[in-house]
């Protein structure tokens, strides 16, 4: 299956913690592709003072996992280094240009990830982030990789992917020489911003934002609204490509009035992504400020009125069946899929309540045999 395997890896990885006033949770899924290539930061304070300060990052890897993983570890202290002692808090321009300073730093850094034997390492990442201030957020992205902040109950600010076909994307890479083709760099590579990808950064007489691909990152600053922000998300492309901006703003909401449990929001939205037929890698950061959605009894009872609906309903399907034998689960989706099904979770839909499904079908379908192929998932009904 080239880049996919037979059946994807479900396992996930969590991770949580608080401090400053916010908790975060966080996901990652390898799903259908053959190698993890995410990558992920979450530090709560930060050094030289900057105790209250916190920074959260997504990295979505290419042609490889060494470029996001060594991202994941060093970018913010290469970030930090960028600026002198103390004055990366000193005011929003000090930021910027520190976070600016920071990715060209790291980017020619592990330009010298060379083994002779092999040659460069042709991997990349895209970087997404997050840093935090008692006073302001700063978003930062490289690539297609998105955040997105839930203000009063709605999104009030999302990251811009960097793709080949963007006007102003295209001049660079036309500057650079090269061509837009398939939406592709040079019609091979999907993104035009990137950490990593030396292959296209060699143009002779081109600066390092200048090039086929430039590692330079958009920051964008927020000022703090402490009683209307309830939470930002920060994803991979492989949450994005099946989800937008609206449907996982109102799912991460809806789930946080049925759990507190960060890191159980994030497997949902995972999940979730992995039913409505992501086939990528799947990373999700969910970093919950003082304002986010409580847990409410009403939508808990809702929840779990739902559930048992949909339990009744795969019952009731499977028992008129009768004696042409029960339907295997993707029929019974399908065909669940085509009801008026109510408080669906929004942004979710059904497919946020497949384990339910499936829970009950195994329950009632005990000779069901597992081949282990993914055959539920080949297709998102």
């Amino acid at each position: 299956m080239g880049a996919f395997l037979d059946k994807p890896k479900t396992e996930k990885h969590n991770a949580h913690g608080e401090g400053n006033g916010l908790r975060y949770g966080l996901s990652s899924m390898q799903g259908w592709r053959v190698e993890m290539e995410d990558a992920h930061t979450a530090t709560v304070g930060l050094p030289h003072g900057l105790d209250d300060w916190s920074f959260f990052a997504v990295y979505d890897g290419h042609a490889g996992s060494r470029v996001a993983n060594y991202c994941s570890k060093h970018l913010l202290e290469h970030i930090v280094a960028a600026a002198p002692a103390g004055e990366l808090g000193r005011s929003v321009e000090a930021v910027k240009s520190g976070v600016r300073a920071g990715f060209l730093r790291i980017d020619e850094h592990m330009r010298g990830f060379a083994d002779p034997r092999n040659g460069l390492d042709r991997s990349g990442s895209t970087a997404v982030a997050v840093l935090l201030s008692p006073e302001h957020m700063y978003f930062i992205n490289c690539g297609d990789s998105r955040a997105l902040l839930c203000r009063d109950a709605r999104v009030r600010f999302s990251t811009l992917d960097h793709k080949p076909c963007d006007p102003r994307e295209k001049e660079r890479i036309q500057n650079a020489g090269g061509s837009v083709m398939i939406q592709r760099v040079n019609g091979s590579l999907a993104v035009s911003r990137a950490l990593g990808d030396y292959d296209y950064k060699c143009v002779e007489g081109k600066g390092p934002t200048e090039q086929l691909v430039s590692p330079e990152p958009e920051v964008f600053e927020i000022p703090r609204v402490p009683d209307e922000d309830e939470f930002v998300v920060l994803a991979c492309d492989g949450i994005w490509d099946v989800m937008s901006n609206e449907e996982l703003c109102a799912f991460v909401r809806a789930r946080l009035e049925v759990s507190d449990d960060l890191e159980k929001v994030c497997n949902e939205v995972v999940d979730t992504c992995l039913h409505k037929g992501s086939r990528d890698n799947m990373s999700v950061v969910l970093v919950s400020l003082p304002n986010a959605p409580k847990v409410s009894e009403e939508a808990v009872k809702r929840d779990a009125e739902l559930d048992k609906f949909l339990e009744s309903s795969v019952e009731e399907f499977i028992e008129k069946a009768g004696e042409d034998g029960i339907p295997d689960l993707v029929h019974v989706m399908r065909s669940l899929a085509t009801e008026n099904i109510p408080n669906l979770p929004p942004g979710g839909g059904l497919a946020s309540k497949h384990s339910v499904i499936e829970a009950v079908y195994n329950r009632l379908n005990p000779q069901r045999e597992d081949d282990g192929n993914g055959a539920d998932l080949e297709d998102p009904w």
